[in-house]
């Protein structure tokens, strides 16, 4: 065994999403961060489609950014096409999604790492994690190196004793090509947490020049394009000047290499498809019963689409290109993980495939995940302080989803370093407080996805002022640079400025803001518009007077549960002293043990009046001196013990 002679503040273990979000967010908040990956080739790897963003996805992927983040930027400089998605809604639920040169994504977020201030990267297989007392100190390799720290952050993805199927073919692998993590696993046991598993897959990748793309329809990306970051100053050099920015690409950029964007095409499967995949459905591990992980609902298998959807005459497929240097095409649609001399009768009975040649064959993989109710809203674990977890060993489905996440957990280990409160975001401040508050309030026994729909708060939470509800904070914590938090200032002032002058101004007796409201006006054809206004200014105000009364409303619920929101329960609370509780909500208040009344409220299976006889007796004690009744619901003491602002 050998200590490595430098001791780090924060260690960050797994080098996908989560791990790269979370160690810059470290770094760049001072600590001194170790980034261990299993191969340090693979940093920000896109193992499945080569993809950023989508419905609800996209909003996690600009409040990233807006907290000072690196995804949206890595794929504003990848992405070769872009589109802003469910424009024929409202704005509540508009989302970009851009599809990205896979290789360029990856070799940007590796030499972005490599280069960070108070950032070390280094390759290596963790097997286990150092604790004593209670709390993590660092982590060992297989190579017999123990690495110290002050907090451990883990990020493992899919490889935690991940195993890969392709028909009856089954061998260890994190995805194609790379070992799993063999040892970890039982070292999250070790300290006290329970494990379940997973299983996701992927689709072939097929040769471009072996498909027949006049019998698709082609998908062309939208002009211009809705980038991902707020701050296109960083993409946009100063010297580019701001007219370019309309006109042109950002230097260096996929975009500005090739000159415009890349066109996806859709396709469908056939009846050939249904008749080949029941014919040979015994031969899919689901179906043989040889995959114990339960697979992603919202993103199931061709053999699931076919099986479950039998009503349905043929599904449809996406054939996206997976770079500008690669003649790869992916398959979106066509999961499996049928054997592969299936999977070649399979891409043939696609339309335009008839001829396909496949480069890699899908395959689905199975791994262990953590039980997030095992977690604080910080991604600290219970059982294990100094420990935190992010991405899909939480359970989650998705590089957005994980990214979100690295970004807290790296907040969230700095913070503690500086002994200072943790950070939580509330379920009305943004898509990532929706994501883990549902992690760690409800559980999830299948790969979480987020939607929309999981978010009460919609209206409020939209993709296009993500840096109005979180800039101010990502500045506060010391993450979001002076140079942006400056921007954000200046262009909040304009909105506010611009609003105020259409509800002063106006041509007779309707003021300019009565104008915008009709249904049939729009900021651009206002007359008495401001024609210099910035566009994302412009778009900002027409939103904000057009749905002044819904996002009233909304925000009027916000403020009435806020309340509850606010209600703290301390940490060692005895529920079996409360009388008239419910058996199934003390069992599962005890196991939970939320932060706050209104997260036990959305535990499953504690009712309304089993939270009025908890406030009852909480306000008991408050009266007797024992515990506060309430306070701020934004960040948690730096103490594990005391989880409360």
């Amino acid at each position: 065994m050998y200590v490595y002679p430098k001791k780090y503040e924060v260690i960050v273990v797994g080098g996908g999403h989560a791990g790269v979000e979370a160690a810059l967010a470290s770094a760049r908040m001072g600590c001194q961060v170790l980034l261990l990956t299993i191969n340090a080739d693979t940093i920000g790897q896109m193992s499945c489609n080569p993809a950023i963003g989508g419905l609800a996805k996209g909003h996690l992927v600009r409040e990233i950014d807006a907290f000072g983040g690196e995804m949206g930027k890595a794929t504003d400089m990848s992405g070769l096409q872009f589109r802003m998605l469910n424009t024929k809604k409202g704005p509540a639920v508009w989302s970009p999604r851009a599809q990205c040169d896979k290789k360029a994504y990856q070799f940007l977020l590796k030499w972005t790492c490599e280069r960070q201030q108070n950032l070390d990267v280094k390759q290596g297989e963790t097997c286990e994690i150092l604790h004593a007392n209670g709390a993590a100190f660092g982590v060992e390799t297989t190579l017999g190196v123990q690495f110290h720290g002050r907090v451990v952050v883990i990020t493992t993805g899919t490889f935690l004793r991940g195993l890969m199927h392709v028909g009856k073919d089954q061998r260890p692998g994190g995805r194609a090509g790379e070992p799993a993590a063999v040892g970890l696993s039982a070292s999250l046991r070790k300290v006290g947490l329970d494990l379940g598993r997973l299983k996701t897959g992927t689709p072939p990748r097929l040769l471009r020049r072996s498909i027949d793309f006049a019998r698709t329809e082609a998908q062309q990306g939208d002009d211009p394009v809705p980038y991902f970051t707020f701050w296109k100053d960083d993409l946009f050099h100063v010297e580019q000047g701001a007219s370019s920015q309309a006109n042109d690409y950002p230097s260096g950029s996929i975009l500005k290499r090739i000159g415009g964007q890349l066109p996806c095409f859709i396709t469908y499967t056939t009846d050939a498809t249904a008749k080949l995949v029941r014919d040979n459905i015994h031969l899919s591990p689901m179906y043989a019963g040889s995959i114990e992980g339960v697979g992603p609902r919202y993103c199931p298998s061709v053999e699931d689409k076919i099986m479950r959807f039998s009503d349905k005459a043929r599904h449809q497929i996406f054939l996206e290109p997976e770079g500008i240097a690669t003649d790869e095409i992916y398959v979106n649609g066509l999961s499996t993980c049928l054997p592969f001399e299936v999977q070649v009768e399979l891409v043939k009975t696609v339309i335009g495939c008839e001829s396909a040649e496949i480069i890699r064959p899908a395959y689905a993989v199975e791994y262990d995940y953590v039980f997030p109710t095992q977690l604080l809203p910080t991604l600290e674990t219970k059982p294990c302080s100094n420990l935190f977890l992010a991405g899909q060993i939480n359970g989650t489905s998705g590089y957005e989803e994980a990214g979100a996440q690295g970004i807290i957990a790296g907040i969230n280990a700095a913070r503690r370093v500086a002994d200072i409160d943790l950070v939580i975001l509330r379920r009305d401040q943004a898509y990532i407080g929706v994501l883990i508050d549902d992690l760690v309030t409800k559980g999830t026994a299948e790969p979480y996805r987020m939607f929309t729909s999981r978010a009460e708060y919609r209206l409020l939470l939209r993709q296009d002022n993500a840096d109005l509800r979180l800039s101010e904070l990502g500045h506060e914590i010391g993450l979001l640079p002076v140079r942006n938090y400056r921007r954000f200032v200046e262009k909040r002032r304009m909105i506010s400025d611009e609003i105020r002058r259409l509800e002063q101004t106006g041509p007779g007796s309707d003021t300019l803001a009565q104008l915008l409201r009709r249904p049939e006006m729009t900021y651009a054809n206002l007359p008495g518009k401001d024609p210099a206004l910035d566009g994302e200014v412009a778009r900002q105000v027409e939103i904000a007077i057009k749905y002044e009364g819904y996002i009233g409303r909304q925000q009027a619920e916000v403020d009435r549960f806020k309340n509850l929101e606010d209600k703290e329960i301390p940490p060692s609370f005895d529920y079996s002293v409360v009388p008239s509780l419910r058996l199934e909500a003390r069992q599962k208040l005890g196991k939970i043990r939320p932060v706050t009344i209104g997260q036990a409220g959305r535990i499953s299976g504690v009712s309304p009046a089993d939270i009025s006889i908890l406030m009852v007796w909480l306000k008991r004690r408050a009266t007797n001196g024992n515990t506060p009744a309430s306070g701020p619901s934004l960040c948690a003491k730096g103490s594990k013990t005391e989880p409360d602002a």
